[in-house]
């Protein structure tokens, strides 16, 4: 599970380098409710930029910070609802917003879920060790961030197709930089490199999303809390949750799916994927444009007998919508269409991911007929900060963005979208799916057989990771304490 044997002599070492660096680690109880954070810190952050490297930063990894640039504190969790002028059904879709995260992404998170446990352990040494972060995009930029708050070199791997604005990001941050072959499905590439990595005498650790249960843990706890607060301050007395929806990528946000699924025992969980890359749906694969959300495997950390529900959207739709959302002449067309102009302000919050979690709630509404009392939860990860190259690229590629595009993206896309490419999953489909974890992780990985066993038949495997939480907190404050800036 999460390993958290202290090696003193590596845990002192790290303790004198964030005293010298000035690094105070938040607790997963503050990064869910900031409440608790010194008053000293808030202060602190007054004259921080959210994306400055800066360890106070640290403590802005919450869904709950002010939307804006520089200087905020807390707030609420930051979201959005989904009109039905954009959905075209009368379910109410509501989105948690991954761009007031530092990074713009709340992959942040999920790496620093899979760092702090070995780094106030000693199990990771950040004076003398390499931190590597294997990605499809966002987890290595945050994994790079963390890194660079703590004063750790970093190594981050990427797919050489994904857009230019990541690299020239890590360019800046990450201490090496390494391009894989292939696009966002091409997760095999990344994970031979890791191999390789190990096998070259370097002193580093790898910190892969797709198996650090540290992952799950951040997102059932920090992600889970956030979208439950955010169904009961939103819903209304006849309001019901349905499901929660989201891409697969790592899976480690489909473990926020967990949380809200004790908070409310009748909704479903719906896993997402390219239809161009149909590994959920049909054991498939190829290659697709959804950026970031990784396939053809089946990542260890995801809790595949709690998925109730696959749905494969076709890459045309986010890249069509792009567009839609993000140019005047779609904004023209969507506001004769009745969208406010405060909702065509928001619209750039939606990376591409973000645009096929939509689609996926729409179909997910479409599939259980759900009405205008039934809601919808979905993530919105990354915003179009990380994709304007992706816009220039499709002008280049198409032609400039027309009021007939706009017609069509809008009218297929949306009001057109289907329920065709789903499968309400049975204990025998969820079979299906778990197994396919074999071939990457014990055949290719190395990992333990009975593990995957267990994940699937034993009950506790899954329901006690949570409990975790509570331990990491309380080593996160001895080391806090042990560094004496508190």
């Amino acid at each position: 599970m999460i390993d958290l044997t202290i090696k003193e002599e590596a845990l002192a070492r790290t303790v004198e380098l964030a005293r010298e660096r000035k690094i105070i680690i938040p607790t997963l109880a503050q990064q869910k409710d900031p409440s608790l954070i010194p008053d000293k810190i808030k202060q602190q952050l007054q004259d921080i930029g959210l994306w400055d490297f800066n360890p106070t930063n640290l403590f802005r990894i919450t869904w709950k910070n002010q939307p804006t640039e520089s200087g905020g504190n807390y707030g609420g969790v930051n979201y959005i609802e989904i009109p039905p002028e954009i959905s075209g059904i009368k379910a109410k879709i509501v989105a948690v917003v991954g761009k007031w995260f530092p990074t713009g992404a709340h992959k942040v998170g999920a790496a620093f879920g899979c760092l702090v446990p070995r780094l106030v352990t000693g199990q990771f040494d950040p004076t003398s060790q390499k931190a590597v972060w294997p990605s499809t995009g966002n987890y290595c930029r945050g994994g790079a961030y963390d890194s660079n708050l703590l004063g750790c070199e970093s190594i981050a791997i990427l797919p050489e197709g994904m857009s230019s604005e990541r690299f020239d990001w890590l360019a800046k941050v990450a201490g090496e930089t390494i391009k894989t072959p292939g696009s966002e499905s091409n997760v095999k590439e990344i994970f031979d490199k890791c191999w390789e990595l190990r096998n070259s005498g370097q002193d580093l650790v790898i910190f892969n999303q797709f198996d650090e249960l540290g992952n799950y843990l951040w997102h059932h706890e920090v992600t889970g809390h956030a979208m439950g607060e955010v169904l009961e301050n939103f819903m209304g007395p006849s309001d019901q949750f349905r499901g929660a929806v989201y891409t697969t990528g790592s899976a480690g946000t489909i473990a926020s799916g967990d949380y809200l699924k004790k908070q409310y025992p009748g909704s479903k969980i719906a896993a997402c994927e390219a239809l161009q890359c149909p590994t959920l749906l049909e054991n498939g694969f190829g290659a697709h444009r959804i950026e970031g959300i990784g396939d053809k495997h089946i990542p260890w950390v995801h809790n595949v007998k709690n998925t109730d529900m696959v749905i494969s959207i076709d890459d045309e739709g986010p890249m069509s919508l792009i567009r839609l959302f993000n140019t005047q002449v779609g904004h023209d067309y969507l506001q004769r269409q009745g969208v406010s102009e405060e909702m065509l302000n928001q619209l750039d919050l939606l990376g591409i991911s973000g645009v096929a979690n939509l689609l996926s709630a729409i179909k997910f509404a479409k599939h259980y007929d759900l009405g205008e009392n039934d809601v919808v939860m979905t993530v919105l990860t990354d915003s179009m900060e990380m994709y304007q190259s992706r816009l220039r690229e499709l002008d280049e590629e198409r032609g400039e963005f027309t009021e007939q595009d706009a017609v069509a993206a809008y009218h297929q896309h949306l009001r057109g979208q289907s329920t065709d490419h789903m499968e309400e999953l049975t204990e025998q489909g969820r079979k299906r799916i778990h197994n396919l974890k074999y071939y990457t992780w014990v055949e290719q990985q190395g990992k333990d057989a009975e593990e995957l066993n267990a994940q699937w038949d034993d009950p506790e495997y899954w329901t006690s990771i949570p409990q975790y939480g509570e331990q990491i907190d309380r080593l996160i404050e001895q080391f806090n304490e042990r560094v004496g800036l508190v």
